[in-house]
């Protein structure tokens, strides 16, 4: 059995502590490369417990209107495949232990070249990958590429996924089960509690892997609702729209946006504490175990 990597770590490290954990989406490269940086290289420290590193695309289906636009600037200021590597790099050689996952489409992933992306984000520092348009029928070139290189490949299970089809979906992920909240795309709408704790039950049936909770969680009190239920509280759109809020009218970066961003994990990081739980030990321990 190999050693457990970074994100079986960190979820180790939460359940020891009796608390949910945070994982938070950026797109690297948006507003531009230095001031994206600057983002990652402070959500650890503002809270994050597990970095999302959005992969530019030209046509992220998944994502609603924030994350899409985010895409477009990062793109519009230059960004490629090569630049979030490099953001990956930049922060893993100041940051040891968060982990990173690589969030992003089938496209540019293959177009890069499977063997050359999966080398490229295990060089980088990189943890982790969520390709969100592979179907798990079609993922074991990638999946067996990524276990080899050390890497765990993360698969959304939606509302609408069956018991049968859940099964299939969980029975080669790692890392953690990420539980789509609504049907829909990203930062539109939000599930109640009981339907979400309902969704995060489902899961818990079909895999030993911690859960985290994503899509529509805007506000520091929607992502307590959440560390109330699920093992973390996935916030990508919100963010975004932090960051699109400080831009001046020419789509710059203003003084104030790295702090405000930042201030935003903060406010999120807090609430997803808030909720008490007691210690599980031996939950970190089968999750350490699991790789």
């Amino acid at each position: 059995m190999s050693a457990p990597g970074r994100i079986a770590e960190q979820f180790a490290r939460l359940a020891d502590e009796g608390r949910c954990g945070l994982v938070t989406f950026v797109t690297a490269g948006d507003p531009d490369r230095a001031t994206s940086l600057a983002i990652v290289r402070g959500l650890a420290a503002s809270g994050a417990d597990v970095i999302e590193l959005g992969i530019p695309f030209s046509d992220p289906m998944a994502d609603g209107p924030a994350i899409q636009a985010s895409s477009s600037r990062a793109l519009a200021a230059g960004a490629t495949m090569a630049t979030t590597f490099a953001i990956a790099r930049d922060f893993r050689a100041e940051d040891s232990r968060t982990p990173v996952v690589l969030m992003g489409y089938s496209n540019p992933v293959y177009a890069f070249g499977l063997d050359a992306f999966v080398a490229e984000a295990r060089d980088a520092g990189v943890d982790g990958l969520i390709v969100v348009d592979l179907p798990p029928e079609e993922a074991d070139p990638l999946a067996v590429a990524a276990r080899t290189a050390g890497l765990d490949v993360i698969f959304l299970v939606a509302p609408t996924t069956g018991e049968d089809r859940m099964a299939r979906v969980l029975e080669n992920a790692g890392g953690f089960a990420y539980a789509v909240s609504i049907t829909g795309i990203t930062g539109t709408k939000r599930a109640s509690t009981d339907a979400v704790a309902r969704a995060v039950a489902r899961v818990r049936k079909h895999t030993s892997l911690p859960v985290a909770v994503g899509f529509g969680i805007k506000t520091p009190a929607q992502a307590a609702t959440i560390a109330g239920v699920a093992d973390a509280a996935v916030v990508g759109s919100a963010i975004v729209e932090r960051i699109a809020g400080h831009l001046d009218a020419h789509g710059r970066a203003g003084d104030d946006l790295v702090p405000a961003v930042l201030g935003f994990v903060g406010e999120l990081a807090t609430a997803v504490r808030a909720p008490a739980r007691p210690p599980t030990g031996a939950s970190a321990r089968k999750w350490s175990a699991s790789r």
